[in-house]
């Protein structure tokens, strides 16, 4: 009788004891706990939304620290002109890791100061119109080359227009994207811009000029500067690729540069939005801003279709064929691929990052504009870093209502947040990639990862073939890969 009180006793304790164990365990989480479901992103809390008055001062959120070079415009004109300082992270992350830390400089920094020997060009022969093409890199690099051509000519350059026909149809104006007289005034000891072509020269000799692609200084100072003998104003038809890259004399290079990195500033709403942006992905913490070109236009100019549906290869194949300036227009979508000349899909990105060792709570900022198959298409990348953000998530309808169906100036917004990112991955290697890549390394060598497509296919086949699995042999494979590339 005593022996089985003795086992009643000793499992009522045993109740107890796990009521209480249970019943402190759900106090604490329902506490400090904040969950978050693997496939939902996490919302912004309310202090994190710029506000609806342009007049109110952005909240600073708590984790970061503000010097007062953040307080500054985002573009500054220092050399090198560094941005801001890394902001205290909201989560442990080991920034001395590798995974983090920023490449050597090797010797290497800006070189945009004149030579002793440079001066003003003098008195200009004419006037120089230039009309933009392509997206908001291209125009970039066009109206750099068109700076560097505008002093070779000795002409004055009318403040360029972007362009409103290309596949974005986008009706922006110079002063839309750029800040017009930071443009006019950073130049003037180089060349001479203006807003507008004088009225007086409504009636002047015109010509339309195609230049001629990548020519170098006796082209322009041969063939074209010898127009000023017949014509006052010259209009350039296109600006991309105008100007070699190579073989030119250093003060007409470190020229493109100045224009390039301290004149072509963006608008100050553009930029005052941009810097918010950063401001609200950094309260996460060190993040990955991912240039994921997976739109349809780009997938439709590079002929691209691997592991689309035949309806949306279709759909692809007769935007190529009907858009007129694209040339090429039979595409053997696999041979591409092969040849590392596709961008990475949202899956394939996020087992490269894996592979990399970015942890599953890593932020991401997706700088891109609508992904070609919306969410069903990202599902794979979102399962792996549900921290998946984008000027869509961290702003308002309201915020970026002013930007809507401009292309450009929504693409300037997520140039911005590459910028000052702590790690930049493109995930194909366009005019986005390279002009980020380069701003990146004028501002002090930050971290940029390109992805080795042409190597990375044939391990995500394998995957696709079950021949390879995810783990630890994939990511040996890839980081040897890349361990030189960044």
């Amino acid at each position: 009788m005593q022996k089985r009180r003795w086992r009643v006793v000793v499992v009522l304790r045993k109740v107890l004891t796990c009521a209480i164990c249970a019943i402190t365990m759900m106090a604490l989480l329902s506490v400090h706990v904040q969950v978050f479901p693997s496939s939902r992103v996490p919302d912004l809390p309310e202090p994190y939304k710029l506000p609806t008055t342009t007049t109110q001062q952005p909240h600073v959120n708590k984790y970061s620290r503000l010097s007062s070079v953040q307080e500054q415009s985002w573009s500054r004109e220092q050399t090198p002109p560094h941005l801001s300082k890394p902001p205290l992270p909201s989560h442990k992350v080991n920034w001395d890791s590798k995974l983090w830390k920023p490449p050597p400089s090797r010797d290497y920094w800006p070189c945009i100061e004149r030579s002793s020997n440079y001066t003003f060009s003098g008195e200009s022969k004419g006037y120089l119109l230039v009309h933009t093409n392509g997206g908001l890199n291209q125009m970039r690099a066009g109206i750099c080359d068109m700076v560097a051509v505008a002093r070779i000519i000795n002409a004055t350059l009318v403040i360029p227009e972007l362009d409103k026909r290309s596949f974005w149809q986008d009706t922006s104006i110079f002063s839309d994207v750029f800040n017009e007289d930071h443009f006019i005034n950073a130049l003037a000891n180089d060349v001479k811009v203006i807003k507008k072509l004088p009225k007086e020269m409504a009636s002047a000799p015109k010509i339309v000029k195609h230049f001629r692609s990548w020519s170098g200084m006796g082209y322009y100072q041969g063939e074209i500067a010898s127009l000023w003998d017949e014509y006052q104003v010259i209009r350039a038809a296109k600006s991309d690729s105008r100007l070699a890259n190579n073989n030119l004399p250093p003060d007409i290079q470190k020229l493109r540069c100045r224009a390039c990195y301290e004149a072509l500033r963006f608008s100050s709403r553009i930029e005052e939005i941009g810097k918010i942006l950063v401001d609200r992905m950094r309260s996460y913490g060190p993040y990955i801003a991912l240039h994921l070109r997976y739109e349809k236009d780009m997938l439709a100019f590079s002929g691209c279709t691997h592991g689309l549906s035949s309806a949306e290869a279709d759909e692809l194949k007769k935007i190529r064929e009907e858009t007129a300036y694209w040339k090429v227009k039979e595409i053997d979508s696999r041979e591409q691929r092969s040849k590392g000349y596709c961008p990475l899909t949202p899956k394939e990105v996020a087992m490269f990052l894996i592979a990399l060792g970015y942890p599953s709570n890593t932020p991401i900022y997706i700088a891109a504009g609508e992904i070609y198959g919306g969410d069903s298409r990202m599902a794979d990348l979102l399962s792996r870093y549900p921290i998946l953000m984008s000027k869509e998530k961290l702003a308002s309808v309201e915020e970026l209502e002013p930007f809507a169906n401009h292309a450009s100036q929504m693409a300037a917004l997520d140039y911005i947040v590459s910028i000052e990112s702590d790690v930049f991955v493109p995930s194909y290697s366009g005019n986005m990639a390279r002009a980020v890549e380069g701003h990146r390394r004028f501002f002090g060598h930050r971290k940029t990862i390109s992805p080795d497509r042409k190597q990375l296919v044939p391990l995500f086949d394998k995957i696709e073939r079950g021949k390879l699995k995810e783990g630890e042999n994939l990511s040996r494979k890839i980081i040897e890969i890349h361990k030189r590339s960044h």
